[in-house]
């Protein structure tokens, strides 16, 4: 062996440390930088493997924002709107004291639960629509089991879908389904 060649020693405590331990500090660290730093990574990520120039792909894209866009407008402004404004409007119009008294945790068990479970019957509501109102109700003083009451019958109660569902499906069907939503809640 050449005995002119510098000796190569084992690395000592204070050598920079490697690159997985460095980026683990760092992220103990910087537990909020980190997770941008990671985030922008996979964001780049991201974009840079998208099939761009694939007409499958290109054709979801532009359906999925079409979509988007009817969501927008039928949805939104049709039905989520006016659960804004009827909630607020309930919560204007509705005093305290007549919520208390026929959905309030007082009040008697059938008299709350009946008056929620048909109250949806005046209005157009969907899913998603009714939470609005199910949290003018609770917030007015309901009582949980009459909102929540209120929020799984309404849906399902309403003229619009007793009377689609009684078109398509049959009149049976369409008074089957006003029954079981108003006992849904019993």
């Amino acid at each position: 062996m050449d005995s002119s060649a510098p000796e190569r020693s084992a690395p000592s405590a204070d050598a920079s440390p490697s690159l997985c331990k460095h980026l683990a500090r760092f992220w103990r660290d910087r537990p909020g930088e980190a997770k941008v730093l990671l985030g922008m990574s996979a964001a780049f990520l991201l974009i840079f493997f998208l099939p761009l120039g694939q007409p499958r792909f290109e054709n979801a894209v532009l359906e999925g924002l079409r979509l988007t866009q009817w969501y927008a407008r039928e949805h939104v402004i049709l039905c989520l709107l006016p659960a804004f404004i009827i909630a607020g409007a309930m919560a204007v119009y509705i005093s305290q004291g007549a919520v208390m008294k026929h959905l309030g945790p007082a009040s008697p068990k059938p008299i709350a639960f009946g008056v929620a479970s048909v109250a949806g019957t005046l209005l157009a509501v969907c899913s998603c629509t009714v939470l609005p109102l199910f949290g003018g109700i609770y917030k007015r003083g309901a009582g949980l089991g009459a909102a929540i009451a209120f929020l799984y019958s309404g849906p399902a109660i309403n003229v619009m879908a007793i009377v689609v569902t009684a078109k398509v499906l049959g009149a049976e069907l369409g008074i089957a389904r006003a029954v079981g939503a108003s006992s849904l809640p019993w």
